[in-house]
């Protein structure tokens, strides 16, 4: 599975926790407020029936209250919409007038639950309509009547039914609302991962390339060397004047696979983290001056001049790296100028820090290569030999390492121009001078 369809899994499944989670705590409040307001609903309902069934009973008991006869439909007060009977030990039923029947009521069962345990309450349909009963049993001397009042429960069904809508309606809009933050949150919990696992796979990448492009590189010089070693073989009786071209062949390729091998090694240890600079007070522009002093006899043998060009720059750094730093820009410079070129060096302070430029003379980086120039190995199609593609990333590394950048530009006059600004100081480095000591 590779990284990009893992990450994409991992973030649906935190996503759908989410929801998950927020489904559950929505089921669990949401069953709250229905069986909270429904109990409260439930309550209030019969307490009403239960003050009109006292009412009644009241009227009904031995000794009969005053007023008017409690009895049918009630209109206005608290119990404005109840319905009130009396049942008779005979079973007649007092409160419809006129013998008149309404299907569901008197409820029988109730009456028969209110003589054996004094009150029942219960609910029902009526006609098709919810309705909540109230019965209530009065021992009188000439027998047990019972008291039963109806009341309809349709308001409260609605509001019911209108609460659970509502709860289903806000539930699900925060499920979808919790599903896409969790979405996005979890997008941004993985950044640090998907970012670890992009470094992993560059590394991995990087490290194949590495590999494939050192045997690349390897493999022509100790092929030339081999060769060489074979004509000696061959030649093994003739005098060394007369098989010179040979040892001159093993003499260059053992240089270059020398170089090549502690680029490498340099490269390794900087990936490794293993190389740490020494940082001290130094002058940049000793340092180019130095650096140039080494290289004018090469440049002298490919006919290509060195022009320094230095101003004091003082800045912290690690003189062996920031010479290796320009050493590597001059001999680049070098390489690609023709004969009778030059190759200009400049030092500059720079605004507390210090800028260092290289002109050659050459051809030019084109724009397409430009974003390629510091890459390992990278060589362009039109480089002269002898080189290893690994200095310029070694150069990279160098100024990176030390806080600054690097940038491959146009020359002013003719050719490329490489540029580099060093901060006063690398990051993280506490330097103490022996002028700060002193002061």
């Amino acid at each position: 599975m590779t990284a990009g369809r893992l990450l994409r899994r991992t973030r649906l499944q935190l996503m759908l926790w989410s929801g998950g989670l927020t489904l559950v705590v929505l089921l669990i409040l949401g069953g709250a407020v229905y069986l909270t307001v429904s109990r409260a609903l439930a309550s209030s309902g019969t307490a009403v029936l239960e003050d009109r069934a006292a009412e009644v009973a009241r009227f009904v008991g031995p000794r009969p209250g005053p007023g008017r006869t409690p009895f049918g439909i009630s209109f206005g007060g608290r119990g404005s919409g109840t319905l009130a009977l009396v049942i008779e030990p005979d079973g007649s039923v007092l409160g419809l007038e006129g013998g008149e029947q309404i299907a569901g009521i008197p409820d029988g069962d109730a009456i028969a639950a209110a003589r054996i345990d004094t009150v029942d309450v219960r609910t029902s349909q009526v006609a098709e309509i919810p309705v909540r009963i109230v019965s209530r049993a009065v021992q009188r001397i000439d027998g047990q009547y019972v008291v039963q009042v109806v009341g309809e429960r349709l308001s409260e069904q609605r509001l019911l039914d209108a609460l659970t809508i509502a709860l289903l309606g806000g539930g699900l809009a925060a499920l979808l609302l919790a599903c896409g933050v969790g979405y996005v949150y979890a997008g941004r919990a993985l950044v640090p991962i998907r970012d670890a696992m992009t470094r992993r796979d560059d590394a991995l990448r990087r490290q194949r390339e590495f590999t494939a492009n050192a045997s690349h590189e390897l493999r022509t010089p100790l092929t030339i060397i081999r060769s060489s070693v074979d004509d000696l073989r061959r030649n093994r009786d003739q005098p060394v004047a007369s098989v010179g071209e040979a040892l001159t062949d093993i003499d260059a390729e053992v240089s270059h696979v020398t170089a090549l091998v502690d680029d490498l090694l340099l490269l390794a240890r900087t990936d490794a983290g293993a190389l740490e600079l020494d940082v001290e007070p130094i002058d940049l522009a000793d340092i180019g001056a130095e650096a140039a002093g080494a290289l004018t006899a090469t440049a002298a043998e490919r006919q290509v001049a060195i022009v320094v060009d230095p101003r004091p720059a003082p800045i912290a750094g690690d003189a062996l790296r920031l010479r290796q730093l320009v050493t590597i820009l001059i001999d680049n410079a070098v390489r690609h100028s023709p004969p009778g070129g030059t190759v200009s060096v400049t030092v500059r302070p720079d605004g507390g820090g210090a800028l260092l430029m290289v002109d050659d003379q050459g051809r030019g980086i084109r724009e397409e290569d430009r974003e390629h120039v510091f890459e390992r190995f990278w060589r362009a199609d039109d480089a002269p030999l002898g080189g290893t593609g690994l200095g310029l990333a070694i150069a990279a590394w160098i100024v990176e390492r030390h806080g600054g950048s690097i940038e491959a530009l146009d020359a002013p006059a003719a050719g490329a121009r490489f540029r580099a600004q060093l901060p006063a100081r690398p990051p993280s480095q506490d330097l103490t001078t022996d002028e700060d000591a002193v002061g």
